[in-house]
Parts: C-alpha cells; sequence; structure tokens
C-alpha cells in the first residue's frame, strides 16, 4: 500500500513537470513571454485583494468573538483597573490594525499596473515625517503614562490592616509563609535552609540545625578526601623514602659525634669544656630526629590501617580537586552560619524569636475576600513568575531580591464557580517564567473565602516548620524556652 501511494506521488509530479513544459510550448508558440503579465490578469489579482481583506476581517471578527474575552472575570479590586487598561490598549491596536490593512489592500487593488501609468516619486516630505513621528509618540506617551498608574496602584504602600503573605518559590515548588500572633516575618537566610527548615527562617533552632547538618556533610567530605587510595598511596612511599634517607644520615651523624669525642681532648688529657654547648645541640637534634621519625612511623601505621579500611575511595585527579573545592565551599557555608549565630540584633529576643510562630503551608493556601493583601515574593534558584490569572496578577521572583504586591480579592472560589458554572474551578498560583524541565507543573491552589472560614483554616495549620517536599503543613509546635536555653548554651 505504501508502495502504491509514492508510485501515485511520483506519477503525480511527472505529470506536473510534463504540464509545465507544455504550457511553455504553448506560450512558445504564441509569441507570449513567461514574464509578459496582462492587464486583465493584474485587474484580477487586485480584486484578489479586496476579497482577501473581507474574508481576512471576517475571520478576525469571528475569532475575536468565539476567544476574544480573557476567561474568567477580574476577580481583584485592581484587576478590575487592568482590565481597562487592557481594552485601551487593544482599541488602539485595532484602530491601527484596520487602518494599516486596509490601506494595504486598497493600494494593492487599486493601483495595480498599467502600462500608461507612471507612479509618483518624491524624496522627502517633513509633514509626513512629522505625522508618522509625532502621533505615535503621543499616543504611546499616554500609554506610559496610563499604565504606569494602574501598575503604581498594585505596587504601592498597603494598608496597616493588610494581611501579609509570602509567597517563596524553587523549582518546582511553591510554599506560602504567613506571620504568627507577632503579626512579622521571622527574618529569613539561605544559609540556614535545612530539608526541616526550607525557607531558612533564623532562629537558634534553625542555626544549631543547620550547623548540624554542614558539620555532617564536612566530615564526609574530609572522610573522602583523607581515604583516597592514590594520595595514601603517595604519601606512603614518601614517609618510606624519608624514613630510609634519615636513617642513613643518623648513622653518620653518630660517627661524626664519635670521631669528635676524640678531637676534643688537649695534649694533657683534659676536656674542652667549651666544646659542652655542642655536645647539647647535638643531643637535642638527635633526640628531635627520633620524635619525627617516630612520627613519621606512626603516620605510617595509620596510613597502613586506613588502607586496609572499607571507607577507601579510588577517584580521579579532577574528582579530587572538586571533593577538594567542595571542602571548602562547604568551610564557607560554615563559616557563614556562624556568623549568623555570633551577630546581635538590635532587639534580639524579637529578630530570634519572631519566626517560631510564622505559619507555612504547602499545596494550597487561603485569603479572606474584600480584605487587602501584600504579596511578598523570593526565590531560592531561578527567576520564576508569580502568576494568578484570575486576579491579573503578576510579578517576578528574583534570587536575593523580595518583590512585591498587594491586591484586594473581590469574589470567593465558590461564587467564581456559581458564576462560571463549574463547579471543579480552582484559582491558582502558576509560574509564569520558563524555569526547567517541570516548570508546567508549578502550580499552587488559591482559595478565596470569607474572613471566618479563612480564621478556621489558620487555626489548624501549625508552626514553622514544614517537611520538605510535602503537600501538608508538619504540626509541630516552637521550642519551649528551656529548650532553647540549651540550643543556645550548646552552641
Amino acid at each position: 500500500m505504501k508502495l502504491l501511494i509514492l508510485l501515485v506521488i511520483v506519477l503525480g509530479l511527472v505529470a506536473a513537470v510534463q504540464l509545465s513544459k507544455v504550457y511553455q510550448l504553448s506560450s512558445a508558440l504564441r509569441g507570449k513571454r513567461e514574464e509578459d503579465i496582462s492587464i486583465a490578469d493584474n485587474r484580477l489579482n487586485g480584486g484578489m485583494f479586496l476579497a482577501f481583506m473581507v474574508a481576512f476581517y471576517a475571520s478576525f471578527v469571528w475569532l475575536l468573538v468565539k476567544y476574544g474575552s480573557y476567561g474568567t472575570p477580574p476577580a481583584s479590586e485592581h484587576g478590575q483597573s487592568v482590565d481597562r487598561l487592557m481594552d485601551f490598549n487593544m482599541a488602539i491596536i485595532f484602530v491601527v490594525f484596520f487602518i494599516v490593512n486596509t490601506l494595504l489592500f486598497w493600494f494593492a487593488a487599486k493601483y495595480y499596473y498599467r502600462p500608461d501609468r507612471k507612479a509618483r516619486f518624491f524624496v522627502h516630505d517633513t509633514r509626513l515625517e512629522l505625522v508618522w513621528t509625532v502621533i505615535p509618540s503621543v499616543v504611546l506617551a499616554i500609554i506610559i503614562a496610563y499604565g504606569l498608574q494602574t501598575w503604581n496602584e498594585m505596587t504601592g504602600e498597603a494598608s496597616e490592616d493588610a494581611l501579609r503573605v509570602e509567597l517563596y518559590s524553587k523549582q518546582f515548588d511553591w510554599t506560602a509563609r504567613y506571620p504568627g500572633s507577632d503579626g512579622e516575618f521571622g527574618q529569613a537566610n539561605y544559609n540556614l535552609i535545612t530539608p526541616m527548615n526550607a525557607l531558612g527562617i533564623v532562629t537558634e533552632e534553625g542555626v544549631y540545625a543547620a550547623l548540624s547538618e554542614i558539620e555532617e556533610k564536612i566530615a564526609k567530605a574530609e572522610n573522602e578526601i583523607n581515604y583516597e587510595k592514590g594520595h595514601l598511596l603517595s604519601e606512603r612511599a614518601s614517609i618510606e623514602a624519608e624514613l630510609h634517607e634519615g636513617h642513613g644520615h643518623g648513622h653518620d651523624a653518630h660517627s661524626d659525634h664519635g670521631h669528635d669525642d676524640h678531637a676534643d681532648h688537649d695534649h694533657d688529657g683534659h676536656a674542652d669544656h667549651g666544646h659542652d654547648d655542642h655536645d647539647n645541640h647535638a643531643g637535642n637534634a638527635h633526640n628531635d630526629h627520633n620524635e619525627h621519625r617516630h612520627a613519621l612511623e606512626a603516620r605510617l601505621a595509620e596510613i597502613d590501617h586506613m588502607l586496609e579500611s572499607d571507607k577507601v575511595v579510588i577517584l580521579t585527579d579532577a574528582a579530587f580537586e572538586a571533593k577538594e573545592d567542595k571542602l571548602y565551599r562547604l568551610m564557607r557555608h560554615r563559616q557563614r552560619i556562624q556568623e549568623i549565630r555570633n551577630f546581635s540584633f538590635d532587639d534580639e529576643l524579637t529578630s530570634w524569636q519572631s519566626g517560631m510562630d510564622d505559619q507555612i503551608v504547602k499545596g494550597e493556601f487561603h485569603l479572606p475576600v474584600g480584605r487587602e493583601v501584600e504579596f511578598v515574593f523570593r526565590s531560592r534558584d531561578v527567576i520564576h513568575s508569580a502568576y494568578m490569572p484570575q486576579f491579573r496578577a503578576q510579578m517576578n521572583t528574583v534570587p536575593g531580591v523580595p518583590t512585591r504586591f498587594k491586591m484586594t480579592p473581590t469574589i470567593t472560589t465558590d461564587s467564581m464557580r456559581m458564576v462560571l458554572d463549574n463547579p471543579d474551578f480552582d484559582y491558582v498560583l502558576l509560574c509564569n517564567k520558563v524555569c526547567g524541565a517541570a516548570h508546567f507543573n508549578m502550580q499552587m491552589k488559591v482559595v478565596i473565602e470569607s474572613q471566618e472560614a479563612y480564621d478556621a483554616w489558620m487555626s489548624e495549620q501549625g508552626e514553622f516548620i514544614v517537611k520538605e517536599g510535602s503537600d501538608e503543613p508538619e504540626m509541630e509546635q516552637a521550642s519551649e524556652q528551656k529548650e532553647s536555653q540549651t540550643i543556645t548554651a550548646s552552641l
């Protein structure tokens, strides 16, 4: 069957080539050149341009009517302003679109080629230059001013009673953090990130856990370096060579010392007491030599024991250098954690303990309807983009640079389900920046509900500690003051 289809295609191509040759022969017999186009052909092409313009506009209007909406009505106060800004921009775009394309098709249809018509040519026209420079500049200035006004409404100062929520992004996951009963977020530092402290919240317990984890990593890296077989064998050979060389030198020194004992007596048989210092110095050097030799022998025995251990690893030179570099970076990391531990905050009680009652959730987060919310965005790894389409809200999350905006939800999740007649609808937080292989799956459910329902949900959330990678927070309360004091003492 495939061979038959292939033969049909080949025969069709052959037939098309032969027909083109027949057309060329017939044109040659009529004395018509291929590049000669008749006025009737030009008139037909001009009319076809007008027909295509009508079909083009009809399909455009149909697509606009069927798919031109934003999907859902805006579910936030500023969403109304964003939609008005978008409508304003689209109105300008539509006007320019229809004017430009109408002129394009109309000119193509009206001024098709005729032998008796000659195009007008002029080098420069100041009035036209002013028209297509001034008008777009004025329109763009209006668009920018209108856009900045809307942007400033979204990113301005939040009210004092606004709810603050931090959204923390990493590949490929979102975490939401709420301030505890003190109303303040605990300070965070990326050096304190551990599996049980995914946000790096600064607390005494967090510093202790981070130090314990980094010490384990340092010990592991040091073992891998110290038990590398090639370097152990090289060190063993070096020690054996030094011991062998030292043994020969020690024998020569002993012979010289005996010769000096006879030479140091005068003719009367009296010893040269001035040479006592030299004897003492030689004795000390001999003792140092023995101590060094014993140290080398002890190290040699230690190396032999290590080579017999199951901890021995074999690494290439490149892998060994990479391990050394990793150890250096781990030790630098430990130093930064120690600097955090030793840092004196202006308000030590608030700074060390304000994060203990922060509430951290994964999988979904809730917001009360009608209450202003100030979002703070952070990122652990790369640039992400927090995008909540139904709220007309989007903001980049940048590593090391907290970003923010504010919004007030106006439609609960249940109400939006009724508006859309979709019982399965949910608000969602997406990543709108291509951030890696699993970017498509980086999302988090958002629930908008009444203040009472929100308060009830918050009362069920645990404090501070969340298990990395889980969808639900781990219900673990902050340490008691006595435990904090014990940790501080151990540090």
